[in-house]
């Protein structure tokens, strides 16, 4: 099992009560309910959410492999100021 590829990534904290075992798609090794590991779910949709270990996550993290939605965000292009809009429309072009 590996995780879905994505833009961005969100990561929470995992809490579950039920004695189920995980495959961690970063390493493949199992992983028990009942210890601490993490949530990653491709760009938010939780239906496709993947438990990992936390270091694991971690180390992706500082590999630049699992980006946030932040971090995404930073890597779009801006879109155009109201300013440049609005002269645009009236038929004057403006640089940004």
């Amino acid at each position: 099992m590996t995780l879905a590829p994505a833009d961005w990534y969100s990561v929470r904290r995992a809490v579950n009560g039920k004695p189920s075992t995980y495959r961690c798609p970063f390493c493949n090794q199992h992983l028990l309910a009942l210890t601490e590991h993490v949530l990653v779910a491709p760009e938010g949709d939780t239906t496709r959410r993947r438990h990992a270990h936390t270091t694991c996550t971690l180390d992706a993290r500082r590999a630049g492999s699992l980006p946030s939605l932040e971090e995404w965000k930073a890597t779009q292009p801006r879109p155009p100021s109201l300013l440049s809009r609005v002269l645009h429309r009236g038929g004057v072009a403006v640089d940004d």
